[in-house]
C-alpha cells in the first residue's frame, strides 16, 4: 500500500523508535528503571522511544499539537491535528524479557482519528490503517475474524493489577465470559490486542480505565479491518472515558450484551 506523506511519516518514526527500543530489550536486564505508580513503571528506553518519536513526528509536522505518555500534551499551532503517541506499550512485558509490546502512533483531525500505526518491533509486525484505505500489516491486507459463533470464539482483555478498583467489574465480566467462549487471552499489551482483533487473531476486545494512547492507533484499525469499535457506555467516547470494546460484526452485538452485562 502507498500511504499518504503523514502515515509515511508515521512509519518511519515508529521504525526507528523500534530499532531503538529493540537494543534496549537485547540488555533488558541492565535497563535502569524508575516506579511511576502501583504496578506502572517507565524505564529509559521508553522515554528514549518517545523523545525520538516527538523528534521525527514534530519535525515533519512542527504545527501539530501532541498527545504523549511520558512527555504529556502540548498545543499546537493547527489546533485540527494532534499525534497521539505511546512509545512503549507493554512496559511490564518489556521490562520483564517478554517479546510482546509495541510502538503507537495515531493521527486526530478535528476531534477524529484519521490514521493509526501499531509497531511490533520484537515481531517485525507492523500494522496501520487510514481512514478509507483499509488495514494492513506489512504488505498484507487484514480483516476482522469471519467467525460468527462466541463459543468459536477467542477474545482479550486487560487484568486490573496492584489492586485497582476496576478489578470486581472485570472480574464479573469473565464470570459470563468465560463460559460463553473458546478463551480469554491477557497479553499485557492493549495496542496489540485491538490490531490483532483487526487481524482476526481475536474475535474481540474489551478493556476499563486505559488512556487514550493505548487506545488511539487501534481504533481506526480495527475499523478500517471492518470491525466494530464502541465504548462500554454506548452513548459514551471511547477516548473521553477510557474504555473500550470491539469485535468483528457477526459477534458484537452478543459480546457487547455480555460485556455490559
Amino acid at each position: 500500500m502507498v500511504g499518504s506523506a503523514n502515515l509515511n511519516i508515521m512509519m518511519k518514526a515508529v521504525r526507528k523508535a523500534g530499532r531503538s527500543l529493540v537494543k534496549d530489550f537485547r540488555e533488558v536486564e541492565n535497563l535502569q528503571v524508575s516506579m511511576k505508580g502501583a504496578g506502572d513503571f517507565v524505564s529509559k528506553a521508553d522515554i528514549a522511544a518517545e523523545n525520538i518519536l516527538k523528534e521525527e513526528l514534530l519535525g515533519a509536522r512542527p504545527t501539530y499539537g501532541w498527545l504523549g505518555e511520558e512527555g504529556g500534551g502540548q498545543d499546537g499551532e493547527d489546533p485540527t491535528r494532534r499525534w497521539i503517541v505511546d512509545p512503549l506499550d507493554g512496559t511490564t512485558n518489556f521490562l520483564h524479557g517478554l517479546p510482546h509490546w509495541a510502538v503507537s502512533i495515531a493521527l486526530e483531525h478535528k476531534g477524529k482519528i484519521v490514521a493509526g500505526v501499531i509497531y511490533d518491533a520484537a515481531k517485525d509486525e507492523m500494522f496501520f490503517a487510514e481512514k478509507g484505505e483499509g488495514a494492513w500489516m506489512n504488505d498484507m491486507r487484514i480483516r476482522v475474524s469471519g467467525r460468527h459463533r462466541m463459543i468459536e470464539s477467542i477474545f482479550a482483555t486487560g487484568l486490573p493489577f496492584g489492586g485497582r478498583s476496576d478489578l470486581p467489574a472485570t472480574l464479573q465480566d469473565l464470570a459470563r465470559l468465560m463460559p460463553a467462549c473458546a478463551g480469554v487471552r491477557r497479553w499485557g499489551a492493549a495496542a496489540l490486542d485491538m490490531a490483532y482483533v483487526a487481524a482476526g487473531r481475536y474475535e474481540g476486545f474489551w478493556e476499563r480505565r486505559l488512556n487514550a494512547w493505548d487506545m488511539a492507533a487501534g481504533i481506526i484499525i480495527v475499523k478500517e479491518a471492518g470491525g466494530f469499535v464502541e465504548a462500554l457506555n454506548p452513548e459514551g467516547s471511547v477516548l473521553d472515558d477510557g474504555e473500550v470494546i470491539c469485535a468483528n460484526e457477526p459477534i458484537f452485538d452478543t459480546f457487547a450484551k455480555v460485556i455490559r452485562g
